[in-house]
């Protein structure tokens, strides 16, 4: 069990869920008034520094120039096993921020993340290697995954022809270069879905690619719920969250507004949006 929480180091350390989270459905995510709060360098020396502005966030001091932007405030909410929660806001709400929190990729200001189990992060420019083939970044990407060598050669031709990259000649042998956007966009979510996961996070993933591959997409994350795990999916995309979701969670400005059914969270937020 993983923990993120204040401390002068940022450190993330190991703990037991509460008890509060027993019962009978399996928590996987909890996160308790989770604040997050970046440092940006505003003009004050050391400026253009990458390690001085890493520095300044570890420490969390407060140099003169140095901007904060509260990106998460006090959200609080828990996940269970089986469950598939959309994630929407406004641009800059804070989505990708909090499942990059989830994730243990960015430290809590204050308040907690607890998972069970090993969360997975997929977004849209998840890094693979351009100048490598398709074929490649498939081993690479399974192995960062947490699969096998035997897993990936297993699941390998099932992972391209998800993708469909092959559909109009042999790209998965060419540089990941000469892919479009949404080849390679695909390329990833289809190595990230052939894995079983405890908490899988997309962000955006199912923006790329036609109806048929958004379809695919889908079908293999209600799959994912079935082999017992949770699925986080942000999308701008109301159709893809009423499609895929039974649940959403509504970020504005860093604060969870609404947090309940697809219909009726999607409702409130179409009727806010005038959409």
């Amino acid at each position: 069990m993983a923990v993120a929480e204040k401390s002068t180091q940022a450190e993330t350390s190991g703990a037991a869920l509460p008890p509060a989270a027993t019962g009978p459905r399996v928590p996987t995510v909890i996160a308790e008034d989770l604040h997050i709060v970046y440092r940006v360098n505003g003009g004050a020396r050391g400026k253009g520094s990458a390690t001085a502005a890493l520095n300044r966030m570890i420490r969390r001091s407060a140099d003169k120039g140095v901007r904060e932007v509260h990106a998460v405030k006090g959200v609080s909410f828990t996940a269970y096993r089986g469950e598939a929660i959309g994630l929407i806001g406004s641009n800059g709400s804070g989505k990708s921020t909090l499942l990059k929190a989830i994730a243990g990729l960015i430290p809590a200001e204050r308040g907690k993340v607890y998972t069970n189990g090993q969360p997975s992060l997929l977004g849209v420019n998840a890094a693979l290697m351009n100048d490598l083939t398709g074929e490649r970044n498939v081993i690479l990407g399974g192995l960062a995954m947490g699969m096998t060598r035997e897993q990936i050669r297993e699941r390998y031709e099932g992972i391209v022809a998800f993708s469909g990259i092959n559909e109009k000649g042999d790209f998965i042998t060419l540089p990941m270069r000469t892919y479009s956007s949404g080849m390679s966009a695909r390329l990833r979510f289809s190595i990230a879905a052939a894995k079983d996961h405890d908490v899988l996070m997309i962000d955006e993933a199912l923006a790329t690619g036609d109806k048929k591959f958004q379809k695919r997409s889908e079908g293999r994350i209600r799959e994912l719920r079935k082999e017992a795990g949770s699925v986080f999916l942000v999308s701008h995309n109301n159709k893809s969250i009423r499609d895929t979701c039974d649940r959403v969670l509504w970020l504005e400005h860093g604060v969870l507004r609404m947090d309940g059914m697809t219909d009726e969270v999607l409702k409130a937020y179409e009727k806010f949006t005038g959409k």
